[in-house]
């Protein structure tokens, strides 16, 4: 189509398309502000931003609904823009934030805190009560994340010493993936009720589980994020070409390509220790820009930022209308907005060649 065509060649229509979309993202914000159980009207939501409401209006804005919508833009942000450099750098546009095996590495670290320390065969047995008080959502986090991060670096470290290509980095992720569920399956076999129960309901996608101090770890960790694939995204644009194209120009491709898979699996796996597994967000958002945009990365990485904010923001706002007073696992939000529309487009004209 003429106009596609235009749009990928317009910088400055490409420029106001992004425009448009931080301005939707700051709109889309303050609605989630707005919604949820409680019968407030959008001046007492602004006067409890402002601390001038009543103690109860200020707690909910304050401790509940400011931290869980920070998280969705922030982590919706965030994986869109590890997607978008996994699809670069491995090659393939099929990558995800999950490819290296960080979400299933997460989910057995969280998996084993919860079932192996704390409410599990280990320590309390089937007491509720004391399963309760043993389990330290810090701690949970922490050996998820230090899960995710040890697999992402065991696949490193061997495509570092095997020399593997892009190819066998995704299948190498693959079958390490495969060894963190069987691990998972495993310990939940072996659960009692109460810890297989905390294990599932920590997988599900659930913004609420958020505070400000983790907002401020996201923020940390995807604002530098975004900073450094920003100035490297003309070394992205050139690795498009291939990587003997990419290295006549100067790129340093094994180095590049490790940085990049490291700081992209290092945002998924801070999300998803906090978060749980939010499907669907770095694959679909990366696509969409894609086929609008154009490749230009200048363009793409700010531009996959917004979309995958906006993404998980319409998700929140959702999970909390169709809710009936409680809100959905954000997780099973994206991936029903997210499924279909990849499936359209896998199935497309231009897919099929």
């Amino acid at each position: 189509m003429k106009w596609a065509q235009k749009l990928k060649s317009d910088k400055r229509l490409q420029w106001a398309i992004v425009g448009c979309l931080a301005i939707l993202v700051i709109v889309l914000f303050f609605v989630c502000l707005f919604v949820g159980s409680a019968q407030m009207s959008v001046k007492d939501c602004f006067d409890a931003l402002a601390g001038k409401s009543t103690p109860a209006f200020n707690r909910i804005i304050h401790n509940i609904r400011l931290p869980r919508v920070i998280a969705a833009l922030v982590a919706g942000a965030g994986l869109a823009i590890a997607g978008l450099i996994m699809q670069t750098t491995l090659g393939n546009s099929m990558a995800s934030p999950g490819t290296l095996g960080v979400s299933n590495a997460a989910v057995f670290g969280a998996n084993l805190s919860m079932i192996a320390f704390a409410g599990g065969f280990l320590t309390v047995g089937k007491n509720l009560s004391d399963a309760i008080k043993g389990v330290n959502p810090f701690a949970v986090s922490a050996l998820a994340f230090a899960f995710a991060i040890g697999s992402v670096l065991l696949i490193l470290g061997l495509s570092r010493i095997r020399h593997f290509g892009s190819n066998t980095i995704v299948l190498a992720g693959i079958a390490l993936g495969a060894v963190w569920t069987a691990g998972t399956t495993l310990l939940q076999f072996y659960a009692t009720d109460v810890g297989i129960s905390a294990a599932v309901v920590w997988s599900f996608g659930d913004l609420g589980r958020a505070t400000m101090t983790q907002d401020y770890i996201l923020i940390g960790v995807v604002g530098a994020s975004f900073v450094a694939f920003w100035l490297l995204s003309w070394r992205y644009n050139a690795l498009l070409g291939g990587d003997s194209v990419a290295k006549s120009v100067g790129v340093n491709v094994t180095a590049l390509r490790l940085c990049s898979l490291l700081l992209a699996s290092l945002i998924t796996a801070v999300c998803v220790s906090f978060l749980g597994v939010i499907g669907f967000v770095g694959i679909i958002c990366p696509h969409v820009v894609k086929r609008l945009l154009g490749s230009n990365h200048v363009v793409t990485i700010p531009a996959s930022l917004l979309t995958g904010s906006l993404l998980l923001l319409t998700a929140d706002a959702l999970s909390r209308t169709v809710g009936g007073g409680s809100a959905l696992p954000v997780g099973a939000i994206t991936s029903l907005l997210g499924a279909p529309f990849f499936l359209v487009m896998l199935l497309s004209a231009k897919e099929r060649r």
